[in-house]
């Protein structure tokens, strides 16, 4: 492994990113990589994130790993704790961690379930970004990037999944106006649009995956994002 980061637009940035271990999660923390910042991987196995760390380091890059359950308000507590004890700020915060739950008409949707779902889709980002809100200041160009969904427009069996993103997409736009006089951060949404993932093929089963983007796509897309000077609020859906 190489001791010093890959150069590149990101080099010198530290980004976290939420549900790191596969899918556009673990795609985008090896594109963070590639572009030169050193990236803390997070998801609930740590099996899934040391293979991502692996490939991190064999291409050149930078990683840490942090197995964590962002269902548990402590732990989020403890790891903004331990990355601050190393760092001084974050440059790159991305919200990609969700679970999709059962598809259900809505006087059908299982309260325990719902109530694991808003818990990991949007209690969850927005105890991260209360946690890491001083080394977000801290950073003299931050952005806070949220995966959203298409489904925020009301579709029919979705209301639960919908519902946890349209409220994601209104609790990381209020940080941002909260935020955009007062300091360098800046938030936006990226809708991936139809990709290749797991969480895909539970929701559409007859689907032929090979029609779909790979997740390397939305994660070539996040990092343009974010190395860019796009404002804050900024939205994109990431097309095939």
């Amino acid at each position: 492994m190489s001791e010093h980061p890959l150069s590149g637009p990101l080099s010198g940035k530290l980004a976290l990113v939420t549900g790191a271990s596969r899918g556009i999660g673990a795609a985008t923390a090896e594109a963070l990589a590639a572009a030169g910042a050193h990236v803390v991987l997070t998801a609930r196995t740590s099996g899934g994130l040391e293979e991502v760390e692996d490939r991190i380091h064999k291409a050149g890059g930078h990683a840490t790993i942090a197995p964590l359950d962002l269902t548990d308000g402590e732990s989020i507590g403890r790891l903004a704790q331990a990355i601050g004890g190393r760092w001084q700020a974050l440059d790159i915060l991305v919200l990609n961690a969700a679970t999709l739950g059962a598809l259900a008409s809505v006087p059908a949707i299982d309260a325990k379930e719902f109530a694991r779902l808003l818990t990991l889709n949007i209690a969850a980002p927005q105890a991260l970004i209360a946690a890491f809100d001083p080394m977000l200041r801290a950073s003299g160009d931050a952005r806070v990037v949220a995966l959203t969904s298409s489904v925020v427009a009301p579709r029919a069996y979705w209301g639960a999944y919908g519902a946890s993103k349209a409220a994601l997409e209104t609790l990381v736009g209020a940080y941002g106006e909260e935020m955009k006089n007062i300091s360098a951060i800046r938030t936006h949404i990226v809708d991936p649009g139809a990709t290749r993932t797991a969480m895909r093929a539970r929701a559409f089963p007859g689907e032929d995956p090979a029609s779909l983007k790979g997740p390397e796509v939305v994660a070539s897309a996040i990092v343009d994002l974010v190395a860019s000077d796009a404002p804050t609020g900024h939205r994109i859906r990431v097309e095939g």
